[in-house]
């Protein structure tokens, strides 16, 4: 193979992840590379995310494109990919996994607890809406759209903040004190030092694959045969993708989507040799919450025997009733 075609969103963050990711497929496999640029739904569309065509409204475009062959590889977010993995399509790497946390970044620098009294948040994500609500029932969370400079730009005092040049005329900026955006990609995009504080997962419990991505291809050019398969297995990180992997089976057993208020986070202790999991449903309004974790040895079902063992405590119980009643995505747990 000589060269390969690289398919991405539009935006600084996705052209800086899918080019890193290019990049280190480039170098092992030898080949060129090009960039190709898809926009997706969610790129087009305006409104709340959680209104916007369900689950992996982002990635849908992009996996268009390796079907049709008008790339070979793209490069997700992790957390915004549908649980369930599409027939066709394989996730071939995950590479190394980085910040999982969710950072906040406001006026005066001011961490969470010290917000004022009913401080305007923005965010675009339920989860993050309704652990803010469970941890400050006092704020005011706004629903917001837009690129990392976009959303940074409404932070009182952040106006000038960065990437701004791409906002539309009409904008808003400045109308609010603190913004939620993910920590990996504020750090990747080089912007750490917007970040006034990234948040304790026991306050903020991340998306099932935040801090990492998803490299996808066609399920035919995913083995070792393929032009590209050693390249990619070198870039498929072992603790990333047994993480990544138990985080996205809990979804799946619990029929929930990434757009769910729901936050999951597995750690892989090499060492001892076990996989933790943990797992925060939510009320969209964050009223009532419900937590579980689960603790494995780490074998090759380690993943999945988390995921069941922990959606046996969240389902039937609170969890669905919060999810069937309140945001209406949970029917039933699944076997999966």
């Amino acid at each position: 193979m000589e060269s390969f075609l690289v398919g991405t969103r539009g935006s600084r963050l996705a052209l800086t992840q899918t080019t890193g990711a290019a990049e280190a497929l480039a170098a092992y496999s030898g080949a060129d590379f090009e960039l190709i640029t898809i926009r997706s739904e969610g790129d087009v569309l305006t409104g709340p995310l959680s209104q916007l065509g369900g689950t992996g409204v982002f990635a849908a475009a992009l996996r268009s494109a390796l079907f049709d062959g008008r790339c070979d590889v793209a490069v997700h977010s992790l957390k915004d990919l549908p649980a369930k993995d599409l027939e066709g399509l394989s996730v071939a790497a995950v590479p190394v996994r980085a910040e999982v946390r969710d950072a906040l970044c406001s006026a005066g620098d001011l961490p969470l607890d010290r917000l004022p009294q009913g401080a305007k948040v923005g965010t675009g994500s339920p989860r993050r809406r309704a652990q803010l609500l469970a941890a400050r029932p006092d704020l005011e969370v706004i629903d917001i759209r837009g690129n990392v400079g976009t959303r940074l730009a409404r932070v009182r005092g952040r106006e000038d903040a960065a990437e701004t040049s791409t906002q539309a005329p009409d904008a808003a900026r400045g109308d609010l004190d603190a913004v939620v955006l993910a920590g990996a990609g504020l750090q990747r995009l080089g912007l750490d030092a917007q970040i006034s504080e990234l948040v304790d997962p026991e306050v903020m419990l991340p998306a099932p694959g935040q801090g990492a991505l998803a490299v996808e291809v066609r399920a035919a050019e995913a083995g070792p045969e393929a032009p590209l398969g050693p390249a990619l297995e070198r870039c498929d990180d072992f603790a990333a993708r047994v993480e990544t992997t138990a985080e996205r089976a809990m979804l799946a057993r619990l029929n929930a989507g990434c757009s769910a208020p729901i936050g999951g986070l597995a750690r892989l202790d090499e060492v001892a040799g076990v996989l933790r999991l943990h797992s925060q449903v939510c009320a969209p309004d964050g009223s009532r919450t419900q937590a579980a974790e689960a603790s494995v040895e780490m074998t090759p079902e380690a993943p999945r025997a988390a995921a069941v063992a922990l959606a046996a405590q969240l389902g039937a119980t609170v969890a669905e009733q919060l999810l069937a009643e309140d945001f209406g995505l949970l029917a039933h747990v699944v076997d999966t």
